[in-house]
């Protein structure tokens, strides 16, 4: 509420300003009673300008009046646009420059409303070069062309050497001049003054034409949206005149992307708590941008923000309060220098005086001082003879003593060296003791390591003479097992010769045996055959054996059973003896 009340104050400001308040005071007021909404007051109205001299009719008067029974009553509830174009037309026709300007009054009283919203609040109002600044981009951001910052930068140099803004006619006639929209028509200066004025003053974020789909018929229509911070209009055409409903915006709502159907591209819904709204953008574009504009001002409205050209304001306004703040800071810090600094030279100049005292209280002490010197100087001329004299005496006397000096110099110098020697001996002296320390502590350590190692030697050597002896008994005891061995194989030798000589011996028996029995059956087949011959039956009656005859597989054995055995006692008789 005190934002609005400040915005009113600057309006009503340039109204109250252009009028004769005797004459005119009471038409004024009941001007902004009817625009504001405000009811009317006519008996405090008559008791402030009554015609005499208790009637406060200053311009300091009229504030207590104006806040009290006009303001305070306000309630937001108006038509600004209208309230602006009621004080505009107040203070144009006194104020407006009569030479010929590139734009209409229309574009002029839009350019004033601007003013008011981003002028100081302070008054006499006035605009500072910043604001021209951020107002002359937008108005080359919205016509198109490019931002020429150099020849607003020697603009404002010019502007800053004489005062600290502009005021709103001084505003308008430098817009009006076409000075920064140099190859611009007026039609197109005129979209861009009535663009910013919408952003500006009229809260309007995003404006367009789009395609609406009906809740009832279910048809869809084109439509000129306007988008607020709190509400979407949507009206027949961008005149403004035929306004068709609202979209009333809060925290809850909500915008998202539809697909394409029934022949209609580029949709998107806007949801809101008790009616869902269905738009066709003209390209996918406009439709991302317009849900990008619905989603910020809905993310506003959840944090409780201003509109961003608002805030914007706001955050110029602070940081230049800041740099004001941070300048008369620094003014200050430059009065307590300067202060400072004419209490250093005043306290130079007493300095300098009592420099300048001292001065003469020191020419006047040299002239003392030269007197006493021709004084001086005359008798030390004597003097100075006399010490000629004896400083004749003194240099032949100097003269041995150099000589005797640079005699004890050298044998210094011989002394000197001879010490270097010594040191040097007994650095050397020193390296060869820690060397031989070195050493020692070195043979010291491997006599250690061999005296270690001799005692390990000689344990493995007891361990290895223990081993030879336990090695020599093993061996001893194979040795006499080998000769045991040995005999028992000679024996087993010898016994192997001894049937192998039976069995020689048995052999040619059974050869002489074999021979014998080839003779007899050839003199038995001879026999036979003969009988054979002769074809006799008679058979041979030959002598029976007393003992039963062996069977080998050769046929009857030569020798009987009882020599087999005989035999065998012998040869069992043999080995016995052998063993």
């Amino acid at each position: 509420m005190v934002g609005l009340k400040e915005e009113l104050l600057k309006a009503i400001w340039h109204a109250f300003t252009a009028l004769d308040l005797d004459r005119s005071g009471k038409v004024l007021s009941h001007n902004l009673c009817t625009v504001l909404n405000v009811p009317h007051d006519p008996v405090a109205l008559e008791e402030h300008f009554r015609d005499d001299d208790e009637g406060p009719v200053s311009n300091q008067g009229y504030m207590p009046y104006l806040n009290k029974f006009i303001l305070e009553k306000v309630q937001g509830n108006f038509d600004k646009v209208e309230f602006n174009r009621m004080c505009w037309t107040l203070c144009a026709k006194k104020n407006l420059s009569k030479s010929p300007l590139l734009i209409s009054d229309e574009d002029a009283f839009k350019v004033w409303v601007i003013f008011n919203f981003l002028s100081e609040d302070k008054y006499p109002l006035i605009i500072v070069p910043e604001e021209i600044e951020y107002l002359l981009k937008k108005l080359t951001e919205a016509m198109g062309a490019g931002w020429q910052q150099e020849q607003f930068d020697h603009y404002k140099i010019a502007l800053n050497t004489s005062r600290e803004g502009l005021s709103a006619w001084e505003l308008i006639d430098l817009i009006g001049s076409g000075h920064f929209s140099k190859g611009m028509d007026r039609q197109t200066v005129s979209m861009a003054i009535n663009e910013v004025f919408n952003e500006l003053i009229l809260d309007v974020l995003k404006q367009g034409y789009m395609l609406k789909k009906g809740h009832k018929r279910k048809n869809w229509m084109e439509r000129w949206f306007v988008l607020k911070p709190n509400i979407i209009s949507y009206y027949v055409s961008e005149d403004l005149k035929d306004k068709k409903g609202d979209i009333i915006l809060d925290g809850n709502c909500c915008v998202e992307a539809l697909p394409d159907k029934d022949g209609k591209k580029c949709l998107f819904l806007i949801k809101c708590l008790d009616k869902s709204f269905e738009i066709s953008a003209s390209d996918k574009k406009k439709k991302q941008e317009w849900i990008q504009a619905i989603q910020t001002t809905v993310s506003l409205l959840r944090a409780g923000s201003p509109p961003p050209h608002k805030e914007a304001r706001q955050k110029r306004k602070e940081l230049r309060q800041k740099l004001l703040a941070e300048q008369e800071e620094l003014e200050r810090q430059m009065k307590e220098l300067q202060t400072a600094n004419e209490n250093k030279q005043k306290e130079l100049e007493t300095v300098r005086k009592q420099l300048e005292a001292a001065a003469a209280r020191a020419a006047e002490e040299e002239k003392k001082r030269l007197q006493t010197q021709v004084e001086l100087q005359d008798r030390f001329s004597l003097e100075l003879e006399r010490e000629k004299m004896v400083r004749q005496k003194m240099e032949e006397q100097v003269a041995q003593k150099s000589s005797e000096l640079e005699q004890y110099l050298q044998r210094v110098c011989e002394l000197e060296e001879m010490y270097k020697q010594l040191q040097e001996a007994l650095e050397d002296e020193k390296q060869a003791r820690q060397d031989e320390e070195t050493v020692r502590k070195l043979q010291a350590r491997l006599l250690e390591e061999e005296s270690a190692k001799r005692a390990e030697l000689e344990k493995w050597h007891l361990q290895q003479q223990q081993t030879i002896q336990m090695t020599e008994a093993e061996k001893q005891e194979l040795e006499n097992q080998r000769m045991i061995k040995e005999r028992a194989l000679q024996v087993a030798m010898q016994q192997l010769e001894q049937l192998e000589l039976e069995r020689k011996e048995a052999l040619e028996q059974y050869e002489e045996v074999k021979k014998k029995l080839e003779m007899a059956a050839n003199n038995t087949k001879s026999w036979k055959d003969k009988v054979a011959h002769h074809e006799g039956l008679i058979r041979l009656i030959e002598p029976g054996s007393k003992n039963p005859h062996l069977i080998t597989n050769w046929g009857p054995a030569a020798f009987t059973e009882a020599e087999l055995e005989q035999r065998q006692k012998s040869w069992k008789g043999k080995k016995t003896s052998s063993e």
